[in-house]
């Protein structure tokens, strides 16, 4: 029989992270405590939401909360409240995780690490033309990702015009307001279209673009089966899943956070727990 280390009860050395979200989740708190309490450290995790970001941060930094996570629609907006940024955070100016060392907060975007782990898994080569539906901050990331593993021929959806074209331009790509009749190999949605909610049941891009591409990637990770992950499923597509996006990025905040690197084993059972309802 597998034996863990005890986790310590809640004290006063217990060290608190958190997330940020205008729709929390489950998954982050569960994956995050999971870990804790299967590694023996003296953490805990808990989701927030907040309609007063300043001070939101003002609590982070003067409570020493370790870590926080952010989602959406907080990304960008969390820029000029920290002291600075790391890596890809400072290349995309989008921010996921804001670590805390004695109240200096500096972001970081492991979202963006993890988008590149996952193309480079599926083999989808640099020169493969792309589809990418949202202008948001995880979007942001998406797109960077792609640009930086080589890719050239893309198009940014994004029915804002104002953030679709700057996110287009940024890093050379074009912009439409909606898709028409493009295809291309690789087809991305990163919009909140067939997550859980009032937009669950809507298709992130039509059929006919679905029965042209090779790749289909979705970054919504609950439901992880989105309406868009099923018909790709359904015709025999490669499919990335938000539900893999969330487990990479969850477990390099986890190591930005303690220190520690879990052995894969234990991420995957951590990953399996958090999904369970």
């Amino acid at each position: 029989m597998t034996t863990h280390p005890v986790k310590p009860p809640i004290g006063p050395a217990t060290r608190l992270c958190m997330s940020l979200a205008a729709r929390p989740g489950q998954f982050g708190s569960r994956f995050h405590n999971r870990l804790y309490e299967r590694l023996g450290l003296d953490f805990i995790y808990k989701a927030f939401t907040t309609t007063d970001l300043p001070a939101a941060l003002g609590g982070i930094r003067a409570l020493g909360i370790r870590g926080c996570a952010v989602s959406m629609p907080f990304k960008e907006a969390v820029i000029p409240l920290i002291d600075g940024l790391e890596g890809s955070a400072a290349a995309i100016d989008s921010v996921n995780t804001i670590v805390n060392d004695d109240g200096r907060l500096t972001g970081y975007n492991t979202d963006y690490s993890a988008v590149a782990q996952l193309l480079d898994r599926a083999g989808i080569a640099p020169e493969t033309p792309f589809l990418l539906r949202g202008s948001g901050g995880m979007a942001k990331a998406v797109v960077a990702a792609l640009r930086d593993r080589g890719h050239r021929q893309g198009t940014i959806i994004a029915r804002n015009r104002a953030n679709g074209q700057r996110l287009a331009d940024l890093y050379g790509f074009i912009w439409t307001p909606e898709l028409q009749t493009q295809t291309a190999p690789l087809i991305v949605n990163v919009t909140p279209l067939g997550m859980k909610g009032p937009e669950a049941a809507q298709l992130a891009f039509p059929e006919a673009a679905i029965v042209a591409a090779e790749t289909v990637f979705d970054v919504v990770a609950l439901p992880s089966d989105t309406p868009l992950m099923r018909a790709a499923g359904a015709l025999g597509k490669t499919c990335i899943s938000g539900a893999e996006v969330a487990v990479l990025q969850a477990l390099e905040q986890f190591v930005l956070y303690t220190g520690i690197r879990p052995d894969p084993e234990l991420v995957d059972e951590a990953a399996a727990f958090a999904r369970a309802t």
